[in-house]
């Protein structure tokens, strides 16, 4: 049997999470919800777009449940305002894991959480409330990760490691074991962290430089 849940969101990650759920879980997305000065469309993917003033009235949360799918804007902090405001309201806000997710045994996660396909969690991982973990992750042993991050895609963090909250951490990065990151950090896409970083830190990955020779020019090609 289903269980009738409101995404929050009309952008591009709550349209994939759309199609997670319906696919892939025992939930039916029955409405969407921004609020209302957000409201540019009455419907999405054939789904009614309520405002946020008026969704307790008309989809209940005695009657639905909620996922919070907002990106990281603000180091997350617009998806966490929006998930303390769900939960005021008395919602029960979802985690969904993908089936082809590899999670293994003694794993907690908080709610809100949403991970993608082929994430792999090692045991003992432990993720707070409002984290978001896309595609293609390896989250080491005893590794904590805290409330309101976004792992994006394909980042290595290894085993025994701490992340803090707000935490956001770009495509291919990699840190290395037992190093904690402080809250409310940025780490780029393709950086390598092997210490420990302060909150607030930012690491920005290194730019590949466009060759002088034009592919034309290329004799091997």
């Amino acid at each position: 049997m289903s269980t009738d849940v409101v995404l929050f969101g009309t952008g591009d990650f709550a349209r994939v999470a759309s199609v997670y759920l319906e696919e892939d879980s025992p939930y039916k997305v029955v409405a969407f919800s921004v609020h209302e000065a957000f409201r540019s469309e009455p419907t999405l993917l054939g789904k009614p777009v309520v405002p946020f003033e008026r969704l307790a009235a008309e989809f209940p949360p005695e009657q639905c449940d909620m996922f919070v799918a907002v990106g990281f804007s603000r180091l997350n902090k617009a998806r966490a305002e929006v998930y303390h405001a769900a939960k005021a309201q008395g919602y029960k806000l979802i985690t969904y894991i993908n089936s082809k997710a590899a999670v293994w045994g003694h794993v907690e996660l908080g709610d809100n959480c949403f991970v993608f396909e082929n994430n792999v969690l090692q045991p003992f991982v432990k993720i707070g409330s409002n984290t978001i973990l896309w595609s293609g992750n390896h989250i080491g042993h005893d590794a904590v990760i805290g409330d309101h991050c976004f792992i994006t895609s394909h980042a290595v963090i290894s085993g025994n490691t701490k992340i803090g909250n707000n935490c956001f951490i770009g495509v291919n990065a990699t840190i290395r074991d037992g190093v904690s990151i402080g809250d409310e950090s940025i780490i780029g896409a393709g950086a390598l962290i092997l210490k420990d970083a302060a909150p607030f830190s930012v690491f920005q990955g290194q730019a590949t430089e466009v060759s002088r020779v034009p592919s034309h020019r290329l004799k091997a090609v």
